[in-house]
């Protein structure tokens, strides 16, 4: 890392960035006025649905949908062989470039060959919902039934039924750094532990949506809910058009977590498109989300940790099974975050890490928020915890005696080269909760814990990464900004205007932001991998302060003063004893041939292509890191868990926006809170029993405590003004967190998630209470 990556700010010297300011999409929510993707409407729009497999594997013998097209209403009824280029590519979204790992397809519409409960078959087009319910129920398919594999575990096993014809091991990572059997030979304390976490959704509250149609010029126009503008090209492809015959529009989102990295709606949005020249709207039932839509992986991980009697940690050997269901999606990147990730926030000098992912025929496993870097946190943390317990130290303290400070290197390689706050965030928990609650009555026990944890932010190194963004001056002072970023509903849009107005001087309420089109904006990437301020806001930084350096030159050439001596201020360009109005100044440039606008576009940090045996001196441009503080009580006749006090603490670098990193931690707190306690989508020989909110739990407010949000700033980071991605750090504290403080209070750990009242029980008749 270079010296000149590390951004840095001073409160102080700060005029708008910093500031806890309204988001400018805030009140269109509020009042509910906001149009999601699936709320645009046009005459003569028809709309489409998915036939879906109702078995997990088998051939596909017949498929027939004559039946359905009698329906009055029906349009068309399409398989396979109608789509022009029946292959869906998976790589990393908005990428240009081929990740060697993630070399795998998998059909538009299944044509021979089904792999999972709900894997696409048919697509029907109407001209009414009704009419589109009649006929999906009768589109006839013919299966012959295959073997079905459910368990990753026996998947790898010799003589497993195989998912694809290469076999069922999707991908392996490993990593190997000093002597870990010398390690744990010389140890005096060994600690062994095997972790279970579970197949999430996403269960954002806007489904998979959106409405296609073709423009004056025959460009297929997709305005959809994705976190991908980028997917156009994988659009064309399937098309067999050229990338600029598409265009994808990207509104607000109501919720992405990763669910919209991966296409939804968009490849089959424009196959109807195609084939009826009529705008056509889709938008998944919940039931077709929960059913289809891919999941957080299932892992098993199983850790040995290797102590001395001070309790400094000398070795962890790891090894990590990860479910990627039918399709490779994005399974093999999710695996490396969690290899790279899975030694936490410490320093390990002796490490073997083994980790597999393996085909089965379960739904789908891809992008999810913590992208494998999650599921980790509650295997080393539940270690470091065990091992405080064995030892009998402090957790709090053994984990400062281990953590990770700058110049340290993780066992991948790489160096931590910024600042790191993990044993301030361990105090700020501490501090802020104050004593231990006592029990609310007889038969009730409390506990506490806390969780660290490190996440990366922005995408791997040698993704050769980018963004670009252009920002200008309007003639009366005004300011347009124009980036490809999806704001998911996390303030990216306001971000980008927040940076702008503090280069630039302009009122936040004098800014317009236009984003997510793949025509109209420059490409910025996705919104994923917690990349967006990082890339699209020194994009926006690097624009604003090409502008800004164009609008001082002109001045400076204008009165024969040095630039240097010149301040672009609210209101115009400032000199010593006066001021030259802002629309003056823009005259000027006009004048003297100078752009009032100017485009910016940032490369992310390079490294090499990583192989199988992991190791690079960066694999990650930087990373975040927190700790989280949890108080239970546990109610030991019921085995009901109540979350009483959670408190969590980030280093942010500098928070752009107060608010929005606030709501962020909480946010994700509470979602990860949902993972250890409530959430699991069942599957049960491959057939997906979850069919809706009915069945599929989500923390209410009634379930959580207001989250007390403690956001620390070192003032360093690689974003703009120091600032660090957050959007996915606080995700991965709560799995450990919750699941210590229910030891602490029952005596005994629950190692398997959801931890559900009978876990519970069973984990208080292990330890006594």
């Amino acid at each position: 890392m270079s010296a000149d990556e590390i951004r840095t700010s001073k409160v102080e010297e700060l005029r708008v960035v910093h500031q806890p300011l309204p988001r400018h999409d805030q009140a269109e929510k509020i009042a509910g006025t906001t149009r999601y993707a699936g709320d645009l409407a046009f005459a003569g729009m028809l709309h489409a649905r998915l036939v879906r497999s109702q078995v997990p594997s088998a051939r596909l013998l017949r498929r027939d949908g004559s039946r359905a097209l009698g329906v009055p209403g029906v349009v068309v009824v399409l398989f396979g062989e109608d789509v022009p280029n029946n292959e869906i590519r998976v790589d990393v979204p908005g990428q240009t470039v081929e990740v060697g790992a993630l070399k795998a397809t998998m059909q538009v519409l299944a044509t021979e060959r089904v792999r999972f409960h709900g894997e696409p078959i048919a697509l029907v087009v109407a001209e009414s919902e009704d009419a589109l319910a009649r006929a999906c129920g009768l589109v006839e398919v013919e299966y012959e039934d295959l073997p079905v594999v459910s368990d990753p575990e026996e998947a790898l096993r010799e003589g497993a039924p195989a998912v694809h014809d290469t076999g069922n091991l999707l991908a392996e990572w490993n990593i190997d750094v000093g002597d870990v059997d010398a390690a744990f030979a010389a140890a005096d304390v060994i600690v062994e532990g095997e972790y279970r976490t579970q197949f999430v959704d996403h269960a954002y509250l806007e489904p998979e949506a959106g409405v296609g149609w073709l423009d004056d010029d025959g460009v297929m126009n997709l305005r959809v809910a994705t976190q991908v503008v980028e997917h156009y090209r994988d659009v064309a492809r399937i098309l067999g058009v050229a990338d600029s015959k598409v265009r994808v529009i990207a509104p607000y989102l109501g919720g992405g977590f990763g669910g919209k990295e991966d296409m939804t709606v968009e490849p089959y949005l424009a196959i109807a498109v195609a084939h009826t020249r009529r705008p056509v709207r889709m938008q998944w039932t919940r039931n077709e989300s929960l059913l289809a839509r891919a999941k957080r992986h299932r892992n098993v991980m199983r850790y040995r940790t290797a102590a001395a009697a001070d309790g400094t940690i000398l070795a962890h050997d790891v090894e990590i099974v990860s479910d990627a269901g039918a399709y490779a999606y994005l399974s093999a990147l999710v695996l490396l975050y969690s290899s790279v990730h899975a030694c936490g926030p410490y320093r390990v000098d002796n490490a073997r890490i083994r980790s597999k992912a393996a085909y089965t025929n379960n739904p789908p496993t891809s992008a999810f928020r913590g992208f494998g870097g999650m599921q980790v946190v509650l295997g080393y943390e539940s270690q470091i915890d065990e091992l405080a317990t064995r030892l009998g130290v402090d957790p709090g303290e053994l984990r400062k005696r281990n953590a990770i400070r700058r110049g340290d290197r993780l066992p991948v390689g790489q160096t931590i080269e910024t600042e790191v706050l993990l044993a301030e965030t361990i105090d700020a928990v501490r501090d802020r909760a104050g004593d231990p609650p006592r029990p609310s009555g007889p038969r009730k026990v409390v506990g506490r814990a806390i969780a660290s944890n490190l996440q990366s932010y922005g995408r791997l190194v040698w993704l050769n990464d980018s963004a670009a963004a252009w920002v200008g001056y309007q003639m009366d002072g005004s300011l347009t900004v124009r980036c490809g970023v999806p704001d998911v509903g996390g303030g990216q849009a306001s971000s980008l205007a927040q940076i702008a107005s503090e280069v630039l001087g302009v009122d936040m309420d004098r800014i317009s932001v236009h984003f997510g089109d793949s025509a109209l904006t420059p490409l910025a990437g996705t919104t994923t991998a917690t990349r967006q301020l990082l890339m699209s806001g020194n994009a926006v930084y690097e624009a604003a302060m090409l502008l800004k350096d164009q609008v001082l030159g002109a001045i400076a050439a204008e009165t024969a003063q040095p630039v240097e001596s010149l301040l672009l201020a609210p209101g115009g360009v400032a000199s010593a004893g006066r001021t030259v109005p802002l629309a003056q100044a823009l005259q000027v440039c006009r004048r003297r041939n100078v752009p009032i606008e100017a485009l910016g576009t940032f490369f992310g940090p390079k490294g090499r292509e990583v192989t199988r045996d992991l190791s690079g001196e960066r694999i990650f441009p930087d990373f975040t890191f927190g700790t989280h503080l949890a108080d239970v009580e546990v109610d030991l006749d019921t085995g009901q868990v109540r979350v009483l006090r959670y408190v969590a603490a980030h280093d942010v670098g500098r928070a752009i926006n107060p608010k929005s990193v606030e709501g962020q931690i909480a946010g994700a707190a509470v979602q990860g809170i949902g993972q250890a306690l409530l959430e699991e989508i069942v599957v049960e020989d491959g057939v997906n029993l979850t069919g809706g909110f009915f069945q599929y739990l989500i923390p209410t407010a009634a379930d959580v405590p207001d989250i007390e949000v403690v956001v620390l700033e070192s003032g360093e980071g690689l974003g703009p003004f120091g600032a660090r991605g957050v959007g996915e750090p606080p995700i991965g504290p709560p799995l450990a967190a919750i699941s210590s403080a229910i030891a602490a209070a029952v005596g005994a750990r629950p190692t398997t998630l959801p931890i559900t009242p009978e876990r519970v029980l069973d984990a208080a008749a292990r330890g006594g209470a």
